[in-house]
């Protein structure tokens, strides 16, 4: 394999690599701070390793010890965006591949990035404060000092405790030693996972199951209606994944709903995924998120990417697995229906960044870079499209046997991009077919190159007729169109989607008369879908149709999710500032920081 180098991490973890991960730490929702210890067992590379460089960023360090002995340890000055390097002299030059064992007691600050707290006003029942944790891409060194690289995995044994009910990214073992009002929550993850994947959440959870092998966590209110959404569907999701791939490695999948002020989509921590409640919208009819992050369980956190600059391995594949389950599913079309909406995701990527920004290339420099700051559309589309452009360049009987046997390969390991061209082409050399049609692939543009690849030959049928709606209402005012509701019978939520973005890009917006025609005729004020009525709401504020502005703000009381929050108040503040502005400060205790 490639020598890694992760430009990302103060940690010298090409000395010495942790083996184990032993987390024992107490919540304290007063003092919003997690502190206890950590114990890493660090397996030297070589003879006569000196110290141990670990990351932390904003963390207190109390007190060091090596196998057992408390040491002397050195927090370095702060270097931006990458926190303080932890340096641990090791006594006694140790033996390669002898484990040292360190252990540190820290409490994290105020200042910690990886974790949330929130006030009882921003969960959904109003009662008792909530925490979780977000440790992608480089946030873990704030919640525990960790070698923060994914090319470095190891196993977990967590111990968390909460005066609230707790889940992590492990396989639950239990809740014991009542004291003070607080239990432990313990966890096992045997499977090897890099730090980014290490996940703590903590409020007012309920549980019910939905499957042979899931469960699904969330508000006490909001319980059965997530049981009734996902029951049934997240196993068929599992099911078509382990036909494409191989068998499910990591026992149970579980999916953690989180309050309604959760500003992002959804986070694919092993064993429970972090999803946004707007997934759960009544119908089923958002729930293919579980799909992508289900396909997290194989790409990104089986087989992950070494480093953030070959992070299109992570999500490029993922796209791939999602759209592979949904086209299992739904049939064939749905995966050219789907790729169509990324290419116009990816396409505005592309235009925000500039065509030719380093961002905008599949395989990136991120050397004094923060990760966060290349975060786009761009590693999953780009890497998706690249991912189909192999699958039809080779075949898709030939590409379905290469899937497992990479995913076999890299089992529990980090790679990069180069030892996925080395495999590939390792993979197809007795073919000689297969080989002729890859020796035509020009590598360097594939990594390098910035801005769009050549679009793919799509299969339109499900989108055109989405266009053929929208070109109808164009003119809705001047012409004798009369919309029914048959005009979306049989639509699913992603082709009514397509069709209010067609409208909101019109270079006139629709008059406020024919919003209430296309309210009154499709319903779409009913939908309890976030994905169409935060559309519909577009479409209205770009009318300036004041039969909305209602709607709009008690919207924006109920979403705390920044994909619809931010839109929607933009709009909303060229329509009516004083509304905009009201709204926000009735809502402000309930948006997250991120969000504000």
């Amino acid at each position: 394999m490639a020598p890694v180098t992760d430009p990302n991490t103060l940690s010298n973890y090409h000395s010495l690599v942790t083996k184990n991960t032993t987390v024992n730490v107490a919540l304290n929702f007063e003092t919003k701070t997690v502190s206890g210890h950590v114990k890493l067992d660090l397996n030297p590379l070589a003879d006569a390793v000196t110290e141990a460089v670990l990351d932390t960023s904003y963390l207190d360090i109390e007190k060091v010890l090596v196998d057992g002995k408390e040491a002397t340890f050195t927090v370095k000055e702060r270097k931006e965006p990458y926190g303080s390097a932890l340096h641990i002299p090791l006594p006694e030059s140790p033996k390669k591949d002898v484990p040292i064992a360190v252990t540190i007691t820290y409490s994290t600050t105020d200042k910690c990035t990886a974790l949330q707290w929130m006030t009882p006003e921003q969960t959904s029942n109003k009662k008792y404060p909530y925490m979780f944790s977000q440790c992608q891409a480089i946030h873990a060194r704030s919640l525990y000092p960790c070698q923060d690289t994914p090319a470095v995995k190891s196993p977990f044994k967590i111990s968390i405790r909460s005066s609230l009910p707790v889940v992590a990214s492990g396989l639950s073992t239990g809740a014991h030693q009542f004291d003070n009002g607080t239990l432990a929550y313990t966890f096992q993850q045997d499977i090897p996972i890099p730090s980014y994947l290490f996940a703590i959440a903590s409020g007012d959870l309920a549980a019910a199951a939905v499957g042979p092998r899931s469960t699904v966590y969330t508000g006490p209110e909001e319980l059965l209606k997530c049981k009734t959404e996902l029951e049934g569907d997240v196993e068929k999701f599992v099911e078509i994944a382990e036909k494409l791939i191989y068998t499910y490695p990591w026992t149970t999948y579980n999916v953690l709903i989180l309050p309604p002020s959760f500003p992002y989509g959804g986070m694919e921590n092993p064993n429970i995924t972090f999803a946004t409640p707007t997934i759960i919208s009544g119908d089923k009819s958002n729930i293919d998120v579980i799909a992508h992050e289900l396909a997290h369980s194989w790409s990104g956190n089986l087989v992950s990417n070494a480093s953030w600059e070959h992070f299109w391995l992570n999500e490029g594949w993922t796209t791939y697995i999602e759209r592979r389950i949904q086209a299992a599913l739904h049939g064939p079309q749905y995966f050219d229906f789907s790729a169509i909406i990324g290419w116009k995701a990816f396409k505005e990527s592309v235009e925000l960044y500039g065509a030719d920004h380093e961002f905008t290339k599949m395989v990136i420099d991120l050397t004094d870079k923060d990760p966060d700051d290349a975060f786009s559309s761009i590693p999953y589309e780009k890497g998706f499209n690249f991912l189909y452009y192999l699958d039809r360049l080779v075949g898709r009987e030939k590409w379905d046997s290469f899937i497992p046997y990479y995913f076999k390969k890299f089992h529990q390991k980090s790679l990069t991009s180069f030892d996925f061209k080395d495999t590939l082409l390792e993979f197809f050399a007795p073919d000689k077919e297969a080989s002729a049609a890859l020796a035509t692939v020009d590598w360097d543009e594939k990594f390098y190159a910035p801005g769009l690849p050549p679009k793919p030959d799509f299969d339109t049928t499900l989108v055109d007729v989405c266009y053929a709606l929208a070109d109808c209402w164009k003119n809705a005012d001047a012409t004798e169109f009369e919309p029914k509701p048959s005009d979306i019978a049989g639509w699913t939520s992603g082709q009514l989607v397509v069709f209010l973005e067609a409208i909101t890009d019109f270079e006139q917006p629709l008059s406020p008369a024919a919003v209430e025609k296309m309210r009154e005729t499709y319903r779409f004020l009913d939908s309890e879908n976030a994905e169409i009525l935060s559309r519909f709401l577009t479409v209205g504020l770009k009318a300036k149709d004041e039969k909305i502005y209602p709607v709009v703000e008690k919207a924006l009381g109920l979403w705390g999710r920044m994909k619809f929050v931010r839109p929607l108040f933009r709009l909303l503040n060229e329509c009516d500032r004083e509304l905009a502005v009201e709204t926000f400060k009735k809502n402000e205790d309930f948006y997250h920081p991120i969000c504000r």
